[in-house]
């Protein structure tokens, strides 16, 4: 545990984490400070000059170095001549801090006159609007009125970046360089910067305009204004009529936390949410258009039956009936399918006696949030004992099996098998029960296609590659043609094993899970940070991934 120093705050006292800086101390201990360029994952600035606060500290005799008492006994506090920046100043033994004194208070007030000097009255069509924090200081913390009678500078607008992907207006630019520092920290080079001086100083492209960084678009999480939108929400929707549900990235094994906005059924945006142990405040660009599938053709939207359209609850009911002509059975599991789905497949293998198959998916590694593992719960095949060797990327040993005649049926959770080594004659030999959300090639050609939710559509437990478990949420419903896997291996497991297993909810069974699986004792009460399980027992599997932003310490 950090150690704790002793500060004071307007009066009060409180105990805070040694190194901190004077706006994070506050903010932990109730204290709002106002600023616009510090971000706790970016390099300290100091550019702004609204986090202005009156610091002093225990004062001492210059001649011998004692403490200086009042004449009441108290100890003596010798304050700054002048303001100091909370942000670059951390906090030691007896520090006090005044925020709300009259000079601190004229002090942000002309901050916050000088920003707004040049600042155009966009707020009616800004994106930023109803979470914009110029707006939020200007009401809290500003003077309300402005004394600025000369023509507002013209700066360059709809400045199209990243290949379009961001849209640039400097006029509305606050100069808090959060980008400039993100596309160093982040994207790994400057991508812009400061040009012209004085009140003309502007945000402008440097170099190349970043377009072949999957990071760019952090650069508007990070924008505390509208100067910096992203053009595929742009004029979409307004803030405060969207939901948020807490989700996590599935397109890899980073396991990047993210936030999905959504209303009326309709997700319109993904960003990050915040997890110092996983991602920091940072999303990969590719992860935030993870929610178009949902429109997608490749989405598949109805039952097949023999390629023929027909209600889910037929096609359920068919593939009973074709795994239940079948000796021979097997099971494809996923690395795409929640940990309390994993299980209860396995339990469905177990009782059938079904031979289980998975395969990886495998990409460049990037070393920051895009890990080489393309799927996002690969230990969870792990920990619920679906496999015990890390899977090869092909279905080869499946499809060798299938024509010696040792597999009849084969349940397949997601997996496009045309893609993973198996041919037309194979699904002609098998019948192939395709259960999942796209509508692949796989699908197409199986005996019984059934659509399931998508992870938008259901709530859950991945496993990063960290062994950290975190837990997603649902955002929007499922439509009516789309089964929860959970369910749909409930009705299989009552229909083939003559069990009354009844279909439990996420939290009944991650109980059930709990009590069977050591590992996984603690699942029931997952913080917003995610749970670092022990997977010491798995160290000898030789995992893809490499470097991450985050290690486990």
């Amino acid at each position: 545990m950090a150690d704790l120093v002793n500060i004071n705050i307007n009066g009060d006292d409180f105990q805070v984490p040694a190194g901190l800086n004077v706006i994070e101390a506050a903010r932990i201990s109730g204290v709002e400070i106002p600023h616009f360029c510090y971000h706790p994952n970016l390099p300290i600035a100091g550019s702004c000059r609204l986090c202005l606060v009156s610091v002093g500290t225990p004062a001492r005799d210059r001649a011998t170095g004692e403490l200086v008492k009042n004449p009441d006994g108290s100890q003596k506090i010798a304050f700054m001549p002048k303001l100091a920046i909370a942000c670059g100043t951390k906090v030691s033994e007896g520090m006090h801090v005044i925020t709300n004194s009259e000079r601190v208070v004229k002090a942000r007030q002309g901050v916050l006159e000088f920003i707004l000097a040049n600042h155009p009255l966009d707020c009616p069509i800004c994106d930023k609007a109803g979470e914009c924090k110029l707006q939020e200081y200007s009401q809290a913390f500003g003077n309300c009125k402005s004394r600025f009678v000369e023509d507002k500078n013209v700066k360059p607008k709809k400045v199209s970046i990243g290949g379009g992907k961001v849209i640039l207006d400097a006029e509305r630019c606050i100069l808090c360089s959060r980008c400039i520092r993100t596309c160093r920290e982040i994207v790994g080079r400057d991508v812009l910067g400061f040009s012209k001086r004085g009140s003309r100083n502007e945000i402008s492209v440097y170099g190349d305009d970043g377009r072949d960084s999957n990071y760019l678009l952090n650069i508007v999480d990070g924008c505390p204004v509208g100067a910096l939108t992203e053009s595929a929400f742009r004029f979409k929707m307004r803030t405060w009529f969207l939901k948020v549900a807490n989700s996590v990235a599935t397109e890899s094994s980073a396991g990047i936390n993210t936030k999905v906005w959504s209303r009326s059924n309709k997700v319109y945006r993904i960003t990050p949410r915040s997890n110092p142990f996983v991602n920091d405040a940072w999303s990969t660009d590719s992860a935030r258009y993870e929610y178009r599938i949902l429109d997608s053709e490749m989405r598949l939207k109805t039952a097949r039956v023999d390629g023929t359209p027909c209600s889910t609850s037929y096609a359920v009911s068919r593939a009973v009936e074709v795994m239940a002509a079948s000796g021979r059975m097997a099971v494809v599991a996923s690395a795409r399918l929640s940990l309390e789905e994993q299980f209860i497949l396995k339990e469905f293998a177990d009782l059938t006696n079904s031979k289980i198959y998975a395969a990886s998916h495998l990409g460049e590694d990037d070393g920051k949030l895009l890990s080489a593992d393309r799927t996002p719960n690969m230990r969870g095949l792990f920990i619920t004992g679906l496999v015990s060797e890390y899977p090869k990327s092909d279905l080869k040993n499946l499809a060798d099996d299938i024509r010696r005649g040792d597999i009849e049926s084969v349940v397949v959770c997601g997996e496009d098998l045309c893609a993973l080594g198996l041919d037309e004659k194979d699904f002609k030999t098998a019948n192939i029960v395709y259960c999942g959300v796209l509508d692949s090639e796989t699908a197409q050609r199986a005996k019984v296609a059934i659509p399931t939710a998508s992870v938008f559509e259901k709530s859950g437990i991945f496993v990063n590659r960290q062994f950290r478990a975190q837990v997603f949420e649902r955002a929007v419903d499922a439509p009516e043609s789309a089964v929860c896997e959970i369910s749909l291996f409930s009705k299989f497991i009552n229909a083939l094993s003559q069990s009354e297993f009844k279909a439990p909810s996420v939290q009944a069974l991650r109980k059930l899970i709990s009590s069977k699986i050591e590992m996984l004792s603690g699942i029931c009460d997952i913080p917003s940070t995610g749970l670092l399980l022990d997977g010491k027992k798995f160290d000898a599997v030789k995992f893809p991934e490499t470097q991450a932003l985050q290690e486990n310490e």
